[in-house]
């Protein structure tokens, strides 16, 4: 019987649970049906940083050839990938292996312009920065995406769910099932589901108003709504809304909804080249020295000081940013 041959490229930022949850789902997979083959091996794309956990696998060693799926891991972006190995990877597209991708693992992809024109599941965490770098690919905020030959996963558990329609399109719904019962799994996710948790399960609250309100405020965020224009659009008076907030987030509405602009805005800032001023704007705030007053309020620096640190922090990051000039 013919192994099916999987690869999984590692880069030193990759976490032991997304590399324990695919190779459990594999390795339950040939448990649970001994007629399904799998061979699997972990390279490692680069050295592993110091004080890192130990990465399995062996460093890669210059060839890619013979696996029927490559699946490139990294749980932050790589600042770039090393001319031979960008060679072998777009060769062994060519060459019509499935080329895969979980978490910031679509950040080399999209570098060597593998995902240009495909549908990539992109962790929500980075949207904004993915989107601004490669306009080229269809950033989704899906679990998973198996898009014509490129199969993508946002992270985290999502590469459960990936694995599992891997499973399903390879040997059978029958089989996927199995395994998710043997993990124990409650249900199979489809790829096209959105990767954040229902907002009243963020909320910690199940409240119908509350519910209302906080998704009101987050479809506003450039243009906000006043707290009585948010109290009327989800019918109560002001005063009741006021109560609902500090009866269940401990804050009144309108200091909420600055945190959440806030936070979107500090979001944008350390993931997008935009200027501070552009920045602002969009999360609602009239001017420069208003939007820098409020984020040094909150976050204890403003928002050139709080960029700039990040920036010393991860060179490699926002290199492509324009020099302020607000």
């Amino acid at each position: 019987m013919t192994a099916h041959r999987i690869g999984f490229l590692l880069w030193p930022s990759t976490k032991p649970l997304t590399l324990a949850l695919a190779e459990e789902a594999l390795s339950t997979a040939q448990r649970v049906h001994p007629e399904v083959v799998y061979e699997v091996s972990f390279l490692q794309a680069e050295e592993p940083v110091d004080g890192a956990w130990r990465l399995p696998g062996s460093p890669w060693a210059g060839g890619l050839e013979g696996y029927r799926k490559l699946f490139l891991l990294a749980d932050e972006p790589p600042a770039a990938v090393a001319p031979a190995l960008a060679a072998a990877l777009k060769q062994v597209a060519r060459n019509g292996c499935c080329v895969g991708a979980v978490s910031a693992g679509v950040y080399p992809l999209a570098q060597l312009g593998l995902l240009d024109g495909y549908r990539a599941a992109v962790h929500w965490r980075w949207q904004d920065d993915f989107a601004e770098r490669y306009p080229k690919v269809i950033a989704t905020s899906h679990l998973f995406d198996w898009d014509r030959d490129r199969l993508t996963a946002c992270g985290g558990m999502a590469v459960m769910d990936m694995l599992l329609a891997l499973l399903a399109r390879d040997h059978g719904a029958e089989l996927a099932g199995a395994v998710s019962e043997e993990l124990v799994v409650e249900r199979i996710r489809e790829g096209g589901e959105r990767q954040r948790i229902p907002l009243q399960n963020r909320l910690g609250s199940s409240h119908p108003k509350l519910t209302q309100a906080v998704l009101l405020m987050e479809a506003n965020i450039e243009e906000p709504l006043t707290t009585d224009e948010i109290a009327q659009h989800v019918c109560v008076s002001r005063r009741q809304l006021e109560r609902i907030f500090k009866q269940y987030l401990n804050r009144v509405p309108s200091q909420y909804y600055l945190e959440l602009r806030l936070n979107k805005a500090r979001q944008l800032l350390m993931q997008t080249s935009k200027s501070i001023i552009q920045i602002g704007l969009s999360c609602g705030f009239s001017s420069g020295p208003h939007f820098s007053s409020a984020y040094r309020n909150f976050f204890g620096a403003t928002p050139r000081e709080d960029r700039n640190q990040r920036r010393n922090n991860n060179p490699f990051e926002l290199t492509s940013a324009p020099a302020e000039r607000g």
